[in-house]
């Protein structure tokens, strides 16, 4: 019985990830959504995991996790599991507008009052 046709490029035999992740299952805690924007904070190092250096020069530019797994052809889980080693070590830094600090984001209220009157004396 034929499963279907194999994609190229896309490989998700457990064998495979088990070996990619080392066995791993689980990401660091809280620390990557779909969204969240990875930029590499240095070039891969002699000796690095395939996929590592991989995420290090599709991340020279902000890239979103996302990107990353679908380039890679791998699920977002794994991907998650490499990004977190990557993190770790300091290779990669990761932003996201939820931990932005929010004072930082809204102006303050008296500020926006003052605006507003201002406006309303045009």
């Amino acid at each position: 019985m034929n499963a279907g046709p194999v994609l190229p490029g896309r490989d998700d035999d457990p064998d495979r990830l088990y070996t990619i992740t080392r066995g791993r299952s689980r990401s660091p805690e809280n620390a990557f959504d779909l969204v969240t924007l990875l930029v590499a904070e240095r070039e891969p190092a002699p000796g690095m995991q395939s996929e590592h250096v991989r995420i290090l020069r599709m991340c020279e530019a902000p890239t979103a996790v996302v990107e990353v797994a679908a380039e890679l052809a791998l699920p977002v889980s794994v991907v998650k599991i490499l990004l977190g080693d990557l993190l770790e070590t300091g290779a990669i830094t990761a932003r996201h507008p939820r931990f932005a600090p929010t004072k930082a984001r809204l102006p303050d209220l008296d500020t926006l009052k003052q605006v507003l009157h201002g406006l309303q004396r045009l």
